[in-house]
């Protein structure tokens, strides 16, 4: 048994001195302090990172079909009325969503900013006394209201019972209404007196779209959309203006959901017209986002990066389409963030690590500052000698 101990002890790769041969030096306690606290300090960082989950970056193909984007946004216009201002969306499909009221809410606002009176849009039309029929005479009381479309009927019992009901039908047809006074369902809503009556005042618009996952875009302008010669236009002439100010702030503007580190660089961006009138376009880049927690719970999303651009128009002269036009596309590129927590034997690597490499880099300043001192001291003293 004493053998067996005995090779055990030999082992040792650590054999011990004497203490009576120890030699303590002033220097040596200063790099001893130092170091401790040297380690001290990357003990605590170390242990922050551990407790800390940290974050994986990759980049990957997005192999993902038949998906929809979700579109998130709160625009603000202080120089465009709410009756005016109507919202688009169409994509590279050839899917179009004209004059959008689902989801969204409008605001008006005063001159201050103030809001005046929130309403989901697209509801809310007055009660009309006596209206004309379809076929010339008033509403009596035993009859049934149906409105004329003044030449848009799609078929021969169809009913516009509202100037919205018109408007709408002209836009199926291509057309464009010129003079709202001339339609009995517009002129005793009082539709160009409201438009008078909003004048100077803003707009505020949030809500969401629902699109493909496909190159699209998505604009405010002023004016009801419809096709014409398979061109997208807008009826500008119901207002009786030549120019708007499309002066605007966008509160936020996001696709998909919000994800921890997100930058939406379009959030709180104003943009003031110096122009008459014009089209501001704004180009964005979405690349498709997924963010995985520690607990293991997926946000799909997107971030995306943006240019812009203006294109003026004269007092007048409507070359484009007034209105804030956001086109996108989108990358084939998905970025993926995971949250993980680094595993206790990763820490406990980078500690010994941390205490291993101190202990020996304080060690070896050590060795050469008390053999420095040492020989520095010698020939000292043989120069004292001679």
């Amino acid at each position: 048994m004493d053998g067996i101990m005995n090779k055990i002890r030999n082992l040792d790769a650590y054999p011990k001195i004497n203490e009576d041969f120890y030699s303590r030096t002033l220097s040596g306690g200063v790099i001893t302090v130092v170091s401790s606290v040297v380690m001290f300090l990357l003990f605590f960082s170390e242990l922050r990172l551990y407790l800390h989950a940290a974050t994986e970056t990759k980049l990957v193909v997005d192999t993902s079909r038949g998906e929809t984007l979700r579109i998130n946004f709160d625009v603000t216009f202080p120089a465009l009325a709410c009756s005016i201002v109507s919202v688009d969306a169409m994509d590279i499909s050839g899917e179009q969503h004209l004059d959008v009221k689902h989801d969204i809410i409008k605001k008006r606002l005063d001159a201050h900013g103030n809001v005046i009176e929130s309403r989901p849009d697209g509801i809310g039309a007055p009660k009309i006394e006596k209206p004309l029929q379809r076929h010339g005479g008033r509403l009596e009381h035993n009859e049934t209201y149906c409105g004329s479309c003044y030449g848009a009927e799609a078929a021969d019992d169809d009913c516009c019972n509202s100037c919205e009901d018109v408007r709408e039908a002209y836009r199926k047809k291509g057309w464009a209404l010129s003079n709202p006074d001339l339609i009995d369902q517009c002129k005793r809503e009082g539709f160009l007196q409201k438009i008078k009556d909003e004048e100077g005042e803003g707009c505020n618009i949030y809500g969401f779209l629902e699109v493909n996952k496909v190159a699209g875009n998505f604009h405010f302008a002023p004016g009801k959309s419809f096709q014409q010669s398979n061109v997208h236009v807008h009826d500008l002439l119901a207002f009786q203006k030549d120019s708007f100010n499309l002066s605007h702030k966008i509160n936020r503007l996001a696709f998909g959901d919000y994800f921890p580190g997100v930058v939406n660089p379009l959030d709180s961006v104003h943009w003031t017209q110096e122009q008459p009138s014009g089209m501001y376009q704004y180009f964005l880049k979405v690349v498709p986002t997924v963010y995985t927690d520690v607990s293991g719970h997926t946000i799909q999303s997107n971030q995306f990066s943006v240019t812009e651009h203006f294109k003026g128009a004269e007092v007048g002269r409507l070359q484009s389409l007034p209105g804030v036009f956001f086109f996108y596309d989108l990358s084939p590129i998905k970025v993926t963030f995971t949250e993980q927590h680094v595993s206790f034997l990763h820490f406990l690597t980078n500690v010994c690590a941390i205490v291993g490499g101190v202990f020996t880099v304080s060690g070896i300043l050590d060795s050469f500052i008390y053999h420095g001192q040492k020989a520095i001291k010698k020939k000292m003293e043989i120069g004292k000698l001679s």
